[in-house]
């Protein structure tokens, strides 16, 4: 019986991450930052998009998961200017959140200003947080 050593990233893959990590090209592809906080009532998911208009932004909730997807597209450059670094990511994306059950999802909003997305998810009655009073006897 021969044993395998197992390795989860061989050197081939690790030198393929490196070359795309560090290639300064406008293919290279991004997933934009987003911040997922709870308030009393709801749950807000921001995002942040910027340079991506609305029409290329899409959002779906469905089977408990909302989706995010997008575009950003990459702006050729003017005749005339030598780009000598492209750090910003462009390209596809697509991030996937699955939903508690403790989420009203038919009342979603969302809401796009100045760049930054925002998805507000509203809790069920049952899932809110409530006070009870309890007397005791002396």
């Amino acid at each position: 019986m021969t044993l395998t050593r197992y390795s989860p990233l061989s050197v081939d893959d690790f030198a393929g991450l490196m070359n795309q990590m560090f290639a300064d090209t406008p293919a290279r592809g991004w997933t934009p930052s987003i911040d997922i906080f709870e308030s009393e009532n709801d749950v807000v998911l921001k995002a942040d998009l910027p340079g991506i208009k609305l029409e290329d932004i899409d959002i779906r909730l469905e089977n408990g998961n909302l989706t995010l997807k997008g575009e950003r597209k990459f702006e050729k450059p003017e005749t005339g200017k030598g780009y000598h670094r492209l750090e910003r990511g462009y390209g596809a994306f697509a991030r996937v959140f699955t939903l508690p059950d403790s989420l009203d999802d038919a009342r979603v909003k969302a809401d796009y200003k100045n760049g930054v997305l925002s998805v507000t998810i509203p809790k069920k009655e049952v899932a809110k947080p409530r006070s009870i009073k309890v007397e005791v006897a002396e």
